[in-house]
């Protein structure tokens, strides 16, 4: 990766609508070649994908939960059953196998209180955990999806 494919990455991290034209103003190219690279950077692995990112408010997904899980269990067939059952939870957004005391934390977007105790009512009946807290968010203060490029040898 050399700085105009760090600079295309920034770019599309910011606004992944962005066309080959409109990155190539940006950065210096013609649409082809800007485009080769794009084409390059995603089956390299490094652009995973393009998302429209949606307000949780608009949505009606104003609650976010951090849910931290302790488990006695820690075998390979108790760990597929709750990747298995977490994968069919549209709530859970983003999950975790973490260190220390905890081990997996989830975040979980659900529009009330009462959502989330469904929701948790529905988690412990489809996996046994040993025990299991909620922190709920009262303010958002940092929220990116953009990774930082400053650690890339370049």
């Amino acid at each position: 990766m050399d700085e105009i494919d760090r600079d295309i990455v920034l770019l599309l991290q910011e606004d992944g609508s962005l066309t080959a034209r409109e990155l190539g103003d940006r950065v210096g190219l013609t649409p082809t070649p800007c485009w080769r690279r794009v084409r390059a950077l995603e089956e390299s692995g490094v652009i995973t994908g393009r998302v429209a990112l949606v307000d949780p408010a608009t949505v009606n997904l104003e609650v976010a939960a951090l849910v931290n899980i302790r488990t006695n269990d820690h075998s390979s067939q108790w760990i597929e059953t709750f990747r298995a059952a977490i994968a069919g939870f549209p709530e859970i957004v983003e999950a975790y196998r973490t260190s220390g005391d905890i081990d997996y934390t989830l975040k979980v977007m659900v529009p009330s209180i009462g959502a989330y105790d469904a929701f948790y009512k529905r988690l412990i009946d489809a996996v046994a955990l040993y025990d299991v807290r909620t922190i709920f968010v009262m303010e958002e203060i940092k929220h990116t999806t953009a990774l930082s490029l400053d650690y890339i040898d370049i």
